[in-house]
């Protein structure tokens, strides 16, 4: 696993000081200088780390907008902050809607390394040397990126394979970066209020998880060989073989594919394949996985989608890919068909369901906005209807009512859109919204058919019938903590606390009232009795009984006042 250690004894050892340097270095130099002040970083940081320039940005950098600069400097600050803007791309309950797609364009502008090192990764994962696993490869790698590099290599004379090889040393270098990411993040969460609400310590916790997973090559293995499962049958699909035996936790050996990246629309043109044809089968490749598998590649950009010869369609990389349950994707289809029929209440309804919130929103406003959202994207034609804008605006619809889309739901909306912007520029006749129509009309029949119903029912008796089998035993035991006194019940009911508040209030004000009554009577009375030591023919005790009178009911006067009810 992944290690985020105590930051506070590392830095007592200056372990991490170089590379803090460069870190809260380009903050500065992208102008977040008011950030690391903000932090209060010389209270925090120990005294070796103040020798670091606190220099003015660059003035180059000004007229970028604050998400560019974001973007920039996460870019120049390495692989792990690389990695973790890609990750943050798909987490819009994480981060504002605005960020995450402008950290979609975020590039690994990272150099290889060389192949001794290859040889010896090689040779680690597997116990010999690397001519013993391959029979030949090529020292120059053919696609680099932030975790690895892959090269072409021969498994046999005739059998050509790519190797994807993790970077050395990559694992330590990440531990490193999130012992310090964990580290600052705590300290903005407790010192910048406007950051502390997007919890950075939270987002730095989802990111080792899911670098994690990215780390251990097994699990794209895995990944791949399901893919591969699914779209067994599928002739316009073809998902590349792996190779078990030459893969391991470090190393990833798979089919090498020779095919036409999907943006090079020129070659694709000059190799005399059909555009068309090829639209429709990346657009039926995204809808299957959709509506039919939840099982999807959540990275489909068109450096990962080939074209073959034979105008099928490859998928490569599948380090990033989600699940979306039944009842999820269910409920997703619901709410597109009431969108489409522009039943606000019920998409209200939907859209609290699907998503996550701390306070549930005002179910009037979000029906308000829901409608003018319908009316601004849904009153047109089908091919005039923009997905990816609509799909961006609904998000930001949902994160102005404080409604979190879950990530995986989010990543499949994303591959979705990515998908649809391809289709649209390969054919721009093309109308995904119309082709999406028949997977989502099956999907809806599927989810009453007799089968699926009778499935369902078989379910809930099974569930009641081992309730009510259970239900002696579980009253039994009921019964037995009864009789030992271990049963407790506790009612909690909400504003309880702020009610008996109130009344204690109220009591003390009416016990002070008659209080400050009794006293302006018994003075009264010692006045007209003229109750000694009296002073020009008045009584003392009387007046000092007034002058009581008169500062309580000031002080009472007041703290009515300050609770703004007189």
């Amino acid at each position: 696993m992944l290690s985020i250690k105590t930051i506070g004894r590392v830095t007592r050892r200056y372990r991490h000081l170089v590379r803090y340097q460069q870190i809260i270095g380009i903050v500065l130099k992208y102008g977040f200088e008011n950030i690391i002040y903000a932090m209060n970083i010389d209270h925090y940081i120990e005294s070796g780390l103040r020798i670091i320039p606190f220099t003015k940005p660059l003035e180059k950098v000004e007229k970028f907008s604050k998400y560019e600069r974001i973007r920039m400097a996460l870019e120049e600050l390495g692989p792990t902050f690389v990695k973790m803007g890609q990750v943050l791309s798909s987490r819009p309950d994480l981060i504002p809607v605005a960020l995450t797609k402008e950290l979609t364009k975020l590039q690994d502008n990272i150099p290889s390394f060389d192949f001794e090192q290859v040889k010896n990764i090689i040779a680690s994962e597997f116990g010999k040397p690397w001519d013993e696993v391959f029979y030949s490869m090529e020292k120059k790698p053919f696609a680099s990126a932030s975790i690895g590099q892959v090269h072409k290599a021969m498994l046999t004379p005739d059998d050509p394979i790519a190797v994807k090889i993790q970077r050395p040393g990559i694992r330590k270098t990440i531990e490193v970066d999130l012992e310090i990411l964990q580290y600052l993040a705590s300290v903005m969460e407790n010192n910048i209020q406007e950051i502390a609400a997007f919890r950075p310590v939270r987002i730095v916790e989802e990111f080792a998880r899911t670098l994690e997973k990215e780390l251990d090559y097994t699990i794209e293995a895995a990944n791949m060989e399901q893919m591969a499962e699914q779209f067994q049958k599928e002739k316009t699909i073809h998902i590349p073989r792996l190779y078990r035996d030459q893969s391991s936790e470090r190393v990833l050996s798979m089919e090498f594919i020779e095919g036409i990246k999907s943006n090079d629309f020129d070659a694709i043109d000059l190799a005399g394949l059909d555009r068309k044809v090829i639209t429709q089968a990346g657009a039926d490749f995204i809808m299957k996985q959709v509506f039919e598998y939840g099982f999807f590649h959540a990275d489909p950009h068109p450096g990962n989608i080939f074209i073959l010869r034979d105008q099928r369609i490859c998928v490569v990389d599948f380090g990033m890919t989600g699940f979306v349950d039944q009842a999820t994707r269910e409920i997703f289809i619901d709410l597109l068909q009431t969108l489409n029929s522009k039943n606000t209440k019920l998409t209200a309804r939907l859209l609290c369901e699907l998503g996550e919130y701390d306070k549930r929103p005002n179910m009037n406003r979000l029906e308000k906005d829901i409608a003018i959202f319908s009316s601004v994207h849904l009153s047109k034609p089908l091919k005039d209807i923009k997905p990816a804008r609509m799909v961006h605006q609904l998000l930001e619809l949902c994160a102005d009512h404080g409604l979190r889309i879950p990530p995986d739901l989010f990543l499949m909306i994303k591959a979705f859109i990515s998908v649809e912007g391809l289709a649209r520029i390969m054919d721009p006749d093309f109308d995904m919204v119309a082709h999406a129509r028949p997977y989502v009309r099956t999907a809806t029949i599927q989810k009453y058919s007799p089968v699926r119903l009778s499935r369902d029912i078989f379910g809930i008796v099974r569930e009641t019938y081992g309730l009510v089998q259970n239900l002696p035993i579980d009253i039994g035991e009921i019964v037995e903590q009864i009789k030992q006194g271990k049963l407790t019940n506790i009612v909690k009911i909400d504003g309880l606390d702020q009610l008996m508040t109130t009344l204690d209030q109220t009591s003390n004000r009416i016990s002070f009232a008659i209080i400050i009554a009794g006293l302006i009577l018994g003075s009264a009375i010692v006045l007209n009795s003229k109750v000694p030591p009296v002073f020009f023919g008045v009584s003392l005790i009387g007046i000092a009984g007034f002058l009581a009178a008169a500062v309580m009911g000031l002080w009472l006067l007041i703290a009515i006042i300050r609770r703004g009810r007189l």
